[in-house]
């Protein structure tokens, strides 16, 4: 399972900050390095964030029957069951020990493929992930004109060659039941380890520890770092494709979350572009000395890539 004793320091990254050429750069360091870190000031409201888990926890404390008939479908919106996937197919497991609820993208032609709860039964949940949702998604938006900096470019690159012509948001809802903090080994992790595919993800938690990242994937024995809580930020990591985007300049780092002995709500926002986009090496990501380490690619192909290999798709 790998060494943990370790603290990440990761850094934060400030979005009202007014110098944002020096946060450009600090972010840059951070993505090379680790592929992770905080922001903060990110226009997020602390009693949505209240609300949120508060209803999210109203949701998965239904009873099984309630919230199965929900299921996913299509893989785009709706529960999925505790085991339902396994992030790291290598494990001798039945499945990841969580479950799951995903919102897709609120903008007109994919909202009304969204399922939701029973207004009856949760009168206030709709309203409170959609209000989330949108808040959210401005923080990412925010912070991808940031990112563009950090590589060289335009602040507005990604809008300006339609990696954001629509964004394709999708919010994902994460219960991960009590476990047993003794059991430390890999038939009790709550997510497997795994990096996310797609641009950037933005993670928001109840506050209960037990995420880790693990810089050095091919490295053994694994060195596993704790991810601690800071009060009022987002955690956000670096997806796959934006690895492939910067030609490995930026990292997409291996990370898992494991059992503390107490329940686990988290809210992940997984930013990508349409699925018909075409990823291919950044002009400042390569050389004549470094050339592009990987073809172009549609987004939807590279996906389909990758979830052939799990059930379903990732999440911490």
């Amino acid at each position: 399972m790998g060494e943990v004793n370790l603290i990440a320091n990761l850094p934060i990254i400030d979005l009202s900050a007014t110098d944002r050429f020096s946060t450009a750069a600090t972010l840059r360091q951070a993505c090379i390095e680790v592929g992770f870190f905080y922001i903060v000031n990110h226009g997020v409201d602390k009693a949505l964030f209240e609300r949120l888990f508060d209803e999210s926890k109203k949701f998965f404390s239904l009873p099984e029957e309630e919230k199965m008939k929900l299921d996913r479908k299509k893989e785009l919106s709706g529960y999925t069951a505790l085991y339902s996937e396994k992030l790291d197919t290598s494990l001798n497991t039945k499945g990841d020990p969580k479950e799951s609820f995903y919102i897709g993208p609120l903008h007109d032609e994919i909202c009304n493929l969204n399922q939701w709860p029973s207004e009856e039964l949760l009168p206030n949940w709709r309203p409170t992930m959609e209000a989330y949702h949108r808040q959210i998604l401005s923080a990412g938006n925010s912070l991808l004109s940031l990112l563009a900096l950090a590589l060289n470019l335009d602040e507005k690159f990604f809008e300006n060659v339609g990696a954001l012509d629509p964004p394709m948001p999708f919010l994902r809802l994460l219960h991960y039941p009590e476990g047993d903090p003794s059991c430390h080994n890999d038939e009790v992790l709550g997510a497997s380890a795994h990096s996310d595919y797609g641009m950037i993800t933005l993670l928001a938690t109840d506050g209960v520890p037990g995420l880790q990242v693990c810089r050095e994937r091919d490295r053994q024995p694994q060195i596993w770092e704790n991810v601690p809580h800071v009060e009022g930020a987002i955690i956000v990591n670096i997806g796959d494709i934006t690895e492939r985007w910067t030609n490995g300049l930026f990292r997409s780092t291996l990370h898992r979350v494991v059992p503390k002995g107490r329940e686990r709500y988290s809210a992940a926002l997984f930013l990508d572009p349409p699925h018909d986009f075409s990823v291919e090496c950044l002009e400042t990501c390569c050389s004549e000395s470094n050339p592009p380490r990987f073809p172009p690619i549609r987004f939807v192909d590279y996906l389909q890539e990758r979830y052939r290999a799990i059930s379903l798709t990732y999440g911490a």
